[in-house]
Parts: structure tokens; C-alpha cells; sequence
């Protein structure tokens, strides 16, 4: 049996994070707002729970982006393949990850891809050659590491 999952990252702006990363990537933020629609209808979740981003209810605290080919429920607009789910917490980031993101553009897309995710709010950290290969370090505009390989 196989599990659907997904990535969920802590951040203290879950909105700007996911317009960053579904941009990275290439992927769709989700559109929930049918669902959301549906619960204030119901009086099942409060107004100030949510927020309007670009013309639509998104929940205030959590926002995913999704893989544009994968599947997903047309009532709540929520993913069934490769999420990022990304969820407002009151602390920053202290440390150094404990789990990462590769990002695969490959050798020769690499550089270029680098400075796409700069322009995008990405920070270069450091470059890494071992025999494994080579790749450069990157922390979001949040400061979450991930690589580009």
C-alpha cells in the first residue's frame, strides 16, 4: 500500500513562501477557497481565520503549492501528489535544517537556474564539489536551505 503525503514547512509567511516555491518549481498554488466559502457559509470556521489574496479566501495560517500533473480534490481545491504545505508559526528559524529540498535543473541548467532563484528572493549560501557531485547551497527567503543540483 502507498501513502499520499506532504511536505509541511513552518514559516512566518506561509503566503510569500508558497508564491516563492510554486514559481521555483513550477507548480500551482492551491486554490481552497471553495472550501472555504463553504465552511463560513456554514458558520464551521470563523472569518478571521482566512485572509483575500488576489481576489480569493485563502485560510490565514496555511497554504500549499502543488504539482500541476498531479491530481486533486475539486471541492477543496487540496493536492493528492507532490505537496508543499506551508504553515504560519510563531518562531524563526534557528538552525540549520533537518530536512532539505534538491532541486534537480542539472549541470548544465545549473548556473542559470541559481540565478533564476536569486531573482525569485533565493540567497546563494556556498557551493559544494565532492566526488558525489557538485551542487550550490540556497536558503529561501526565509532562510531554508535547500540545493540545486
Amino acid at each position: 500500500m502507498t501513502l499520499h503525503w506532504k511536505l509541511v514547512i513552518d514559516s512566518s509567511d506561509p503566503h510569500a513562501q508558497a508564491a516563492f516555491w510554486a514559481e521555483a518549481l513550477g507548480y500551482l498554488v492551491e486554490d481552497n477557497s471553495e472550501l472555504i466559502d463553504r465552511l463560513l457559509g456554514l458558520g464551521a470556521a470563523p472569518e478571521a481565520a482566512t485572509l483575500l489574496v488576489d481576489g480569493r479566501r485563502v485560510w490565514r495560517d496555511l497554504i500549499a503549492v502543488r504539482h500541476p500533473d498531479d491530481p486533486y480534490e475539486k471541492e477543496s481545491g487540496m493536492g493528492l501528489g507532490r505537496r508543499l504545505l506551508f504553515q504560519r508559526v510563531p518562531e524563526a528559524k534557528t538552525v540549520k535544517n533537518r530536512l532539505h529540498l534538491d532541486v534537480h535543473a542539472g549541470p548544465d541548467r545549473r548556473e542559470a537556474e541559481v540565478e533564476r532563484l536569486e531573482q525569485l528572493g533565493a540567497t546563494e549560501l556556498r557551493r559544494v564539489a565532492e566526488p558525489g557531485g557538485t551542487w550550490a547551497v540556497l536558503a529561501d527567503p526565509e532562510g531554508n536551505e535547500f540545493c540545486v543540483q
